[in-house]
């Protein structure tokens, strides 16, 4: 553990959005979950967690983030408890901050993978445990922290590098925004009209971005985006909760597939990530998804450290 990591207490803190952090809690975050993938990859036993329950809240279901929150835990020593919409009485109309007062009796710590960002919000104000964003329509920084600890891993550093995310302004471009404003990280999004992203992270990335000297850019031409890029981004162009727009996504986002003619302007040795779930021959070719430049599973092995290094500074 680094001298930064010793000085840095995050007990009891929520983790809703990066926009809530600070580059050095980032940072301590980011050593952190690649000290505990070193620890599990040597079978180191580390358990700061024994005895410990993290409730799971499933609105919107998941492979990635079910998966690695529960081993995460076990791996900590504590217990991960699946909960889905029918299985609370939020279903049939518990307020949130009912359910948040609730549970804090019985657990040590939440997680909740939802639609509104505002359940997360009011969740985290009821609630005296910490409270962890497993995704919202606004926000997914579980994953926008394993990704940045991929491209540190790989690239060795991320202050100076280029992102850039080709495709919806969603919650994913949204996170790798507030992620890269606090880290030094060039980022540029390329989205059609209409799917840009919220123009009130935009304002807010561009102005933490300027204390660093990096830059924040919003386009509608992919070229610009991905020129000499060392890290090349996308994600489904229709996201959970919006398969009714499937068709007309696939007509507005059909210059803005990630294949082998666009990357060629990005760099040389650039890394390929995705979120996955991917739908191939759509917004990334085969190509390019599984070819050399693609780190797409290193980068979902990181949900795992990534998370446990977020659950053991919260709850730990």
């Amino acid at each position: 553990m680094t001298t930064t990591q010793t000085k840095i207490n995050l007990r009891g803190r929520d983790f809703i959005a990066l926009a809530d952090y600070t580059t050095e809690e980032i940072q301590y975050l980011l050593d952190y979950a690649i000290e505990l993938k070193r620890k599990q990859k040597a079978g180191e036993t580390y358990q700061p967690l024994k005895g410990k329950t993290l409730g799971m809240i499933f609105e919107k279901s998941s492979t990635r983030t079910r998966v690695s929150f529960e081993v995460g835990m076990y791996q900590l020593g504590g217990h991960a408890l699946f909960l889905s919409k029918n299985d609370l009485q939020l279903g049939r109309g518990e307020t949130v901050w009912d359910t948040a007062q609730t549970m804090s009796r019985y657990l040590d710590g939440i997680m909740i993978r939802t639609y509104a960002h505002r359940t997360v919000i009011d969740l985290a104000r009821g609630a005296t445990i910490p409270v962890i964003n497993g995704l919202t329509d606004m926000n997914h920084p579980c994953q926008a922290l394993a990704d940045y600890q991929t491209v540190l891993e790989k690239k060795g550093k991320l202050q100076g590098l280029k992102l850039a995310y080709i495709g919806d302004g969603n919650n994913m471009a949204h996170s790798l925004m507030l992620g890269a404003s606090k880290l030094g990280v060039n980022i540029a999004v390329a989205s059609p009209e209409g799917y840009t992203p919220d123009e009130g992270i935009v304002k807010q990335c561009k102005e933490q971005a300027g204390a660093f000297g990096s830059d924040v850019l919003v386009t509608q031409d992919p070229k610009e985006a991905i020129a000499d890029a060392d890290v090349v981004y996308t994600d489904v162009w229709a996201s959970m909760g919006f398969e009714s727009e499937q068709q007309l996504r696939e007509m507005a986002f059909r210059h803005f597939q990630v294949n082998e003619e666009l990357t060629r302007y990005a760099k040389p040795d650039y890394l390929f990530l995705h979120c996955l779930p991917a739908h191939r021959g759509e917004e990334v070719s085969e190509g390019v998804i599984d070819g050399k430049h693609s780190v797409i599973f290193d980068q979902a092995e990181n949900r795992l450290h990534a998370q446990k290094a977020i659950m053991a500074a919260l709850m730990g």
